[in-house]
């Protein structure tokens, strides 16, 4: 029978994956992969041998109807990102959609996805909070700076090591230099770091390393109003 798997794999130690997941890859017929090779070492660490499909964000509109079409021939075939699970802030929903759109079963397993650990670990209130993502690059970059200033709400955003002074230092401008604000880098790696104060001192910290490793921006809402809640 025809499904659609989307399957979460670790965002940094290998020992975080399944064991639901791990059959799920041994059973299907084919893996969509973001990337090969990246998706190779990790099925080689799981001893499973299975023919990849690249589908990553460069491809994902000319390839999602074939791949549509191979699942509504009978396919099982199982989507996996270079971590965390996929449709977030990666590739994913386009395909999602067609296999809604004809009928075709999709099943989400649960599994890792790097805002969670970020979040809960960064002291901020966890009961709501808004998932931004990545911020442009350029066009509607201020605006939505501004927008996440005004969130009242604390808010979510991923980063590159490359441009994580620069975004803090541009929410220190919108939002002012003490909001807090909580900075994950590397989690669950052996050098996982944590970094947690207001934006100047979090700025100061990072001014002074190098920044390597996938960033997760854990950043208090608006006033801090719901901070004092209790």
């Amino acid at each position: 029978m025809s499904k659609l798997y989307l399957v979460p794999t670790p965002i940094g130690n290998l020992e975080d994956i399944t064991l639901r997941a791990i059959r799920v890859l041994k059973e299907v017929d084919g893996i969509l992969a973001e990337d090969t090779r990246t998706s190779g070492n990790l099925l080689r660490h799981l001893d499973i041998s299975k023919p990849m499909t690249a589908f990553h964000i460069r491809n994902e509109h000319q390839v999602v109807v074939h791949i549509a079409d191979r699942l509504q021939a009978g396919e099982t075939l199982a989507l996996v990102t270079d971590a965390g699970t996929p449709a977030i802030s990666d590739p994913g929903f386009l395909l999602v959609r067609e296999c809604v759109k004809r009928g075709i079963e999709v099943e989400c397993l649960p599994g890792p996805t790097a805002f969670v650990p970020a979040l809960v670990n960064s002291g901020l209130p966890a009961e709501k909070f808004i998932f931004e993502g990545f911020l442009p690059h350029k066009k509607g970059r201020q605006t939505k700076l501004k927008e996440v200033a005004d969130h009242w709400y604390t808010t979510i955003l991923y980063e590159s090591p490359f441009r994580l002074l620069k975004t803090l230092q541009q929410l220190a401008e919108v939002c002012g230099a003490e909001r807090k604000v909580s900075v994950s880098r590397e989690l669950t790696k052996v050098h996982e770091e944590n970094a947690r104060g207001t934006l100047a001192e979090v700025i100061e910290h990072f001014s002074k390393k190098e920044i390597k490793g996938e960033i997760v921006i854990v950043l208090e809402g608006r006033d801090g109003v719901l901070s004092e809640r209790e």
